[in-house]
């Protein structure tokens, strides 16, 4: 039952990373909007906006790499079983 409720637990963590990835991404375009629309209202001198897009945009990315990414379980049986082995 201990593996079962591992396997839960993982799936659990897994499902949180992907929802707070997507209310990142929301968060990421309702800003950049905000950010170009400022820089439109106040005479679109250079463009300004690229920098808190690309700086926000690399935080989403982490993001998205964690939740979507390979999952860090840790080693598999087998990679133990084989250091054993080695360390024997």
């Amino acid at each position: 039952m201990t593996g079962q409720g591992d396997l839960r637990t993982r799936a659990v963590q897994r499902l949180k990373a992907k929802q707070h990835f997507w209310s990142a991404l929301i968060t990421w375009v309702v800003l950049s909007a905000m950010f170009v629309v400022i820089w439109l209202a106040t005479g679109m001198g250079g463009f300004w906006p690229i920098w808190p897009i690309a700086g926000i945009a690399v935080g989403v990315a982490f993001t998205g790499i964690r939740a979507f990414g390979p999952a860090n379980a840790g080693p598999s049986e087998e990679q133990i079983q084989t250091e054993m082995r080695r360390l024997s």
